[in-house]
């Protein structure tokens, strides 16, 4: 097989060869949109821990059920005190909101795509009822030690309080916004199945609402305003039209449930690693992106410090966002004749990327047939959108978070979360 016909078809084996990780994210965005469906139906009932009328049961299995190990909080309790670390440095307690007429609890987090789509109308809902006696504090349930690469492929960040501080800034987000993930205490007495997920308590502290947000995740074509119901009709003295529906988004990631972090890894290093030799003809084709999907190629060397200390973080952004519509290469700048020690630290760094390397040891010439604008220091990084046009490059250390978002904003909508390019490419 010579070089050229390696070029396009390492990319594509490659991702097929993650085909396991494709259909494990299909049948969890599946669950997602059939929970959301249900949500829609006429005369839906959300599960509160206890089983729902005859006419309303919900076949097992379908949509976000709550865990029998940690039932939602039945409508009437009392709201669970908390006491968590919030975004701005602080703890913040139940005790501390006892003055609201109407405190709204709403479990959400950073990764989900479905969460990251309700951060505009929670703040919206908080805004618009806080100087009407409402109180919102949104609590992050999930431990990062839960969630699967995979799980992080609609997210320029994990779920850590760190990165939650990173979301806020980023996002300017002025709600309360706590962090549960280490111990998981407070989500466990609420009994979060999702995020989104709120929780709406009257005066007295008794839980009046719980379930979604509202009916669509895209906000122009929702049609029931659920919680901004429940909170009017509070605040009017009146009984709350309906008081539970089924929250759609993401599960909550409990840590006793987090086997499949392990088997991801276990399966992504079992995977082979290979290099081949890249002629100037392959680099030209490689510049002109020939794999249909977003791509993002890396120039590095094994004598590069900068280039081997990122190297771990570009093949995470990889794992993360290999199950959309991108691809990744690797082109190492090394002498032909160091090719045994390139393909040694891509084994060790398990890079189960489409990996390439000079075949010529004259750098300047396998630069120019890549693209005469090219600069020689390395790392040098760039995004190459389908149709070759250059998205996002970086001389030098590589910035992930921007990098990240560069990704995201130059990602196609998938069918089953409409409205993610426009989130990310919001400035």
């Amino acid at each position: 097989m010579t070089p050229s016909s390696n070029l396009h078809g390492p990319i594509s084996k490659k991702w097929f060869q993650s085909r396991r990780f494709l259909v494990a994210a299909i049948v969890c965005a599946s669950l997602v949109v059939t929970g959301f469906a249900l949500a829609q139906s006429a005369g839906q009932t959300a599960a509160t821990g206890q089983p729902p009328a005859a006419s309303q049961q919900v076949p097992p299995g379908k949509g976000i059920q709550p865990d029998l190990e940690y039932p939602i909080l039945p409508i009437g309790a009392p709201a669970p005190d908390f006491d968590l670390p919030g975004v701005d440095g602080k703890n913040h307690t139940l005790g501390e909101y006892s003055k609201a007429k109407i405190l709204a609890v709403v479990f959400e987090c950073n990764h989900c795509p479905v969460s990251q789509l309700y951060e505009e109308r929670v703040e919206n809902i908080y805004q618009d009822y806080k100087d009407k006696g409402v109180a919102v504090v949104a609590i992050n349930p999930n431990n990062p030690k839960a969630i699967q690469l995979q799980e992080l492929a609609y997210t320029d960040v994990g779920d850590s309080l760190a990165e939650m501080k990173i979301r806020a800034a980023f996002r300017h987000i002025d709600y309360p916004y706590l962090y549960d993930g280490d111990t998981q205490t407070v989500a466990m007495k609420f009994g979060a199945v999702a995020t989104p997920h709120i929780f709406i308590f009257d005066q007295d502290r008794k839980l009046q609402y719980q379930g979604r947000i509202d009916d669509n995740m895209t906000e122009s074509l929702a049609k029931s305003h659920d919680a901004r119901n429940a909170i009017d009709a509070l605040l009017a003295g009146q009984p709350v039209p309906v008081a539970t529906t089924r929250a759609f988004g993401c599960s909550t990631k409990w840590i006793s449930k987090s086997s499949g972090v392990a088997d991801e890894m276990a399966e992504i290093e079992a995977q082979p690693v290979t290099l081949s030799m890249a002629s100037a003809d392959d680099l030209k084709k490689l510049r002109a992106n020939p794999t249909g999907k977003l791509l993002l190629v890396n120039f590095w060397a094994t004598w590069c410090g900068p280039c081997i200390s990122e190297f771990p973080e570009l093949q995470k952004t990889y794992r993360m966002f290999r199950i959309r519509d991108f691809a990744m290469v690797t082109v190492a700048e090394n002498s032909p004749d160091e090719k045994a020690g390139v393909l040694e630290f891509l084994q060790k760094m398990h890079a189960t990327t489409t990996n390439l390397a000079f075949s010529s040891s004259d750098t300047n010439a396998m630069q120019e047939a890549f693209d005469h604008n090219m600069v020689g220091a390395v790392p040098f990084t760039l995004l190459i959108a389908p149709n070759g046009d250059v998205v996002y490059q970086e001389q030098g250390d590589v910035t992930f978070l921007a990098l990240r978002r560069a990704i995201l904003a130059n990602l196609p909508d998938t069918k089953h979360y409409p409205g993610q390019q426009a989130f990310w490419s919001q400035k």
